[in-house]
């Protein structure tokens, strides 16, 4: 199934980290211990680890993955593991111009919308997403245990909300994702900055 571009674009459909919020698992990592060599450590017993997308998943709680992270790190960094597994998110940078970008869309009469590959950590981090209260729905991994760039659930997020995919614009930094919404029979474009895509769609004639 595809996309035809002669569909009008409609709806906007976000993901979230790398394009509302940046995900960064060493700078998490460095807040959380006092030198480069730890932090190393750190960011590769968790957000680095093979288990990271099975958190994203659903398929494992947090209290797994740190015990799954436990065993990879010397004890003593377990205190700092513990916290880092506690307020992470609350050190996510917010990417303030494609949040401007979704108001500006939204007033403009466009849906807009997440789909998300994250945890159920979701619940926290979209507190410090500005846009949020503007979005028109939300779809994410673990509460649906699909993960894009399975069409599944991109087609989850337009029948939840009875979206025409055609009318969808699908934007994602991962290229495997935005592959993943056009055989969804989504139009979708691969995320770089937020004045690419700010260009990018008043080239497909968006007017905002």
């Amino acid at each position: 199934m595809a996309a035809s571009q002669d569909t009008p674009v409609r709806n906007i459909v976000f993901d979230m980290g790398g394009v509302l919020l940046d995900f960064n698992g060493p700078l998490f990592s460095r807040v959380f211990t006092t030198n480069e060599e730890d932090a190393a450590a750190l960011d590769a017993a968790l957000f680095s680890s093979p288990a990271w997308p099975l958190l994203d998943a659903g398929a494992i709680s947090e209290s797994t993955i740190e015990r799954m992270a436990q065993a990879r790190l010397p004890q003593r960094l377990w205190p700092n593991l513990h916290e880092c597994m506690l307020h992470w998110h609350e050190h996510q940078p917010v990417i303030a111009e494609t949040n401007a970008l979704v108001e500006r869309l939204h007033a403009a009469g466009y849906g807009c919308y997440v789909l998300s590959n994250a945890g159920t950590r979701f619940w926290r981090q979209k507190d410090r997403i500005p846009s949020f209260p503007l979005m028109d729905g939300w779809v994410v991994s673990a509460f649906e245990r699909i993960m894009k760039p399975d069409p599944a659930i991109y087609l989850a997020l337009c029948e939840r909300y009875g979206l025409d995919p055609a009318s969808c614009l699908f934007v994602d930094d991962n290229a495997d994702n935005v592959a993943g919404a056009r055989v969804a029979g989504m139009q979708a474009h691969q995320f770089t900055s937020s004045q690419e895509l700010e260009g990018y769609l008043k080239e497909l004639g968006l007017r905002f």
